[in-house]
């Protein structure tokens, strides 16, 4: 007999190889006591589950062989065959199961009691695989030929990276051109550079133009061309100036020439989020190539994926004040484009206001890349180069609709004296105070509450150990959770950054949920076991594991999932674990963060519903957390599902890290043996 939600749900709390009460079963799940005897008794009789004796009875699930061949015996009954048809108890929990699903328009998929990982497959496209091939096998051959450090050589091949790209979208812009002043009175605006602006589209000059470079005669002076035509571009457009690179005198002509042959290769009629993807690609590899120091301009695409569909920042303004190379901008453009196509605006509507986009970065050279990033992507924003801690360049207190940001870790020999925006009192940049200890996570995390406004949403990464510091950082996060800062947390796992193995934190923050039910809750997911392994060394998630991560948040919230990233994938896997037929838990415990008065909710046709997953999410309370020392740390509250498991990654990361670590105490036992051997000799010696 196929078993409906009722039924799935009261078995999954009965444990296997144990017994439970009725009594505590049925306040565990708040039923009325007619319902759980209909449905407990439907189950002992499909042998399914055991009574057991005991005052007020008990249950029990019963062994694999009761199960196929006979019902389960009862103390005092003897064993039966048994029946073919569907029991009569049995049609009531069919009836009683049914009702419940009517508001469900597709089947609810088999109950789940927890959350055991998602490791997805790997999987990339061959052309764009290439392709990206190409620009990395030009940067080697740029590399080989010269005595300049990864350093030194990204900037100005991420330059001519640009150009390409940039004169690819003038020349499509051109011909568009051409044609309507060929049926236009008003004659052609090809050479009008208002003309590429009004459509986003940076105008090159003549001289500045990829065939014009690409022809030119080989000889020395190829570097001096290259930085001419990068200084025309920037007088053609202001919104560049000072941000593209002019050092290509420092290479050797015909080097030059050869990488503008190699970087044409990549076809003109390529389209535009493929270039994205390709540029953004070339940012990783550099980001890799030069190992921790890459780790400051670069933060890979599907950390900020999350991070922007978490924060959804449909319009407004938007801060990131360690911003690198820009990363964090083009994805919330691209969230919100997607959003506008996943939902069009009803007539007379208009489109929420478009993002104002600021940044601070403290390298000059790393403040260029991103204007040049924004600039390829047809962004523009005010990127001002400054140390954050001692100069608030955009007077940012209490002023932006979004932060986002991936601030460097575990910063030291911060001059405290300096810090810009005043320290200890609401509305200054530091309102809880300045930690004593020297590291600067809990600076960048006071930086990133007090840029907010009333309703302001920030989201960021974190080393993992910001969750649990004690001491004066303890007495921060304390403040953050009790003034409802703190919205979500999710745990990231190990080698989703190129430079960083570690594993670290999402944290995020939503003024605007104040007075709301959620204000004295905060969601924490466990995303240590979702990933896809690219090889060895590193992992990412898919389009579906980050629609699905971020659906969580939105159910949490109460809002629609219906436009989340990753289609059928993500919307399969959602009613795996949040279809309201399968919840593990009373509806009132399912939702109590958003129904603290406990009424079921009224639920439309084929929708989801938040509930906490074991292994996965929990919706915690402030009285959890307070009993958890103010902890922000996931797993302290998601736990582990009884069904989880090791992949075989995880343990031989786990096993090699293990064994370094009994090599170096072995060291450090010899080196103690030796001194301890030592001073015991010496002592002997003495008179």
């Amino acid at each position: 007999m196929p078993r409906r939600p009722d039924a799935d749900i009261l078995l999954a709390h009965v444990p296997t190889g144990g017994s439970i009460g009725n009594q505590r079963l049925r306040t565990t799940l708040g039923w009325e006591e007619d319902r759980y005897e209909k449905v407990r008794d439907a189950l002992v009789e499909d042998g399914l589950l055991v009574k057991g004796r005991g005052r007020g009875g008990s249950l029990q699930r019963a062994a694999p062989a009761a199960r196929t061949s006979a019902k389960p015996t009862v103390a005092g009954a003897h064993p039966t065959k048994t029946k073919a048809r569907m029991p009569k108890s049995t049609k009531s929990v069919v009836r009683v199961a049914e009702s419940a699903t009517a508001y469900a328009a597709r089947p609810a998929p088999k109950s789940s009691t927890g959350f055991t990982g998602w490791t997805a497959p790997a999987q990339r496209d061959a052309n764009n695989a290439t392709m990206e091939r190409q620009l990395w096998d030009a940067a080697d051959e740029l590399r080989a030929n010269s005595d300049l450090k990864s350093s030194q050589y990204s900037t100005p091949v991420l330059g001519l990276v640009f150009l390409r790209f940039a004169d690819v979208r003038f020349q499509a812009k051109r011909r568009e051109l051409a044609a309507e002043g060929a049926s236009s009175r008003r004659g052609s605006r090809v050479e009008q550079v208002g003309a590429y602006h009004a459509a986003g589209v940076i105008f090159l000059p003549e001289t500045a133009r990829w065939e014009h470079l690409l022809t030119l005669p080989e000889g020395a002076g190829a570097g001096k061309a290259v930085n001419t035509a990068m200084k025309l571009i920037e007088d053609a457009n202001p919104q560049l100036a000072g941000a593209l690179p002019r050092s290509y005198e420092l290479f050797d002509g015909l080097l030059l020439k050869n990488l503008l042959r190699k970087l044409s290769e990549i076809p003109a009629d390529l389209g535009f989020d493929a270039f994205g993807r390709i540029y953004e690609y070339f940012l990783g590899e550099f980001a890799m190539s030069e190992g921790q120091g890459g780790g400051e301009f670069y933060t890979p695409s599907s950390i900020v994926r999350l991070l922007v569909e978490v924060l959804e920042p449909f319009g407004g303004s938007i801060l990131d004040p360690a911003c690198g190379s820009g990363g964090m901008f083009v994805q919330s453009a691209q969230f919100v484009a997607h959003h506008h196509r996943m939902q069009p605006q009803a007539a007379g509507k208009p489109h929420p206001a478009p993002l104002r986009i600021h940044g601070q970065e403290k390298e000059s050279a790393t403040a260029a890349l991103c204007r040049m990033n924004l600039a390829m992507h047809g962004l523009e924003g005010d990127i001002k180069q400054a140390i954050t801690y001692y100069d608030d360049a955009h007077r940012s207190t209490g002023r932006f609709d979004y932060v986002l940001a991936n601030p460097p870790f575990n910063v030291d020999n911060i001059d405290k004296t300096r810090l810009a925006g005043g320290v200890g009192k609401p509305g200054d940049r530091f309102p809880f105070g300045v930690p004593t200890v020297d590291n600067g996570n809990y600076l960048w995390i006071s930086l990133f509450a007090s840029a907010l406004n009333a309703r302001g949403r920030a989201g960021f990464v974190m080393a993992n150990s910001a969750s649990d510091a004690r001491g004066s950082e303890l007495a921060i996060r304390q403040q953050l959770i009790r003034d409802s800062y703190v919205d979500v947390m999710v745990a990231v796992g190990p080698n989703m950054f190129y430079t960083v193995t570690l594993p670290v934190t999402l944290w995020f923050f939503d003024r605007g949920r104040r007075g709301t039910p959620r204000a004295d809750h905060v969601l924490f997911i466990d995303a240590r076991q979702i990933f896809r392994q690219i090889d060895r060394a590193h992992r990412d998630w898919t389009d579906a594991q980050i629609g699905f991560l971020s659906a969580i948040v939105r159910l949490y919230r109460g809002e629609s999932v219906t436009d989340v990233v990753g289609g059928d994938e993500t919307q399969t896997k959602l009613r795996e674990f949040f279809h309201p037929g399968i919840a593990g838990v009373s509806p009132a415990r399912d939702v109590d963060h958003q129904n603290p008065a406990g009424e079921t909710p009224a639920i439309p046709g084929g929708s989801l519903i938040y509930r906490d997953v074991p292994g996965l999410c929990k919706a915690a309370t402030l009285t959890d957390i307070e009993a958890q020392g103010w902890s922000l740390n996931p797993g302290r509250y998601v736990g582990i599902s009884g069904e989880a498991s090791v992949s075989e990654e995880n343990f031989q990361q786990s096993m090699s890290t293990s064994i370094q670590q009994f090599k170096k105490l072995l060291e450090e036992s010899r080196t103690l043996e030796t001194a301890i051997l030592n001073n015991a000799t010496n002592l002997m010696q003495d008179p």
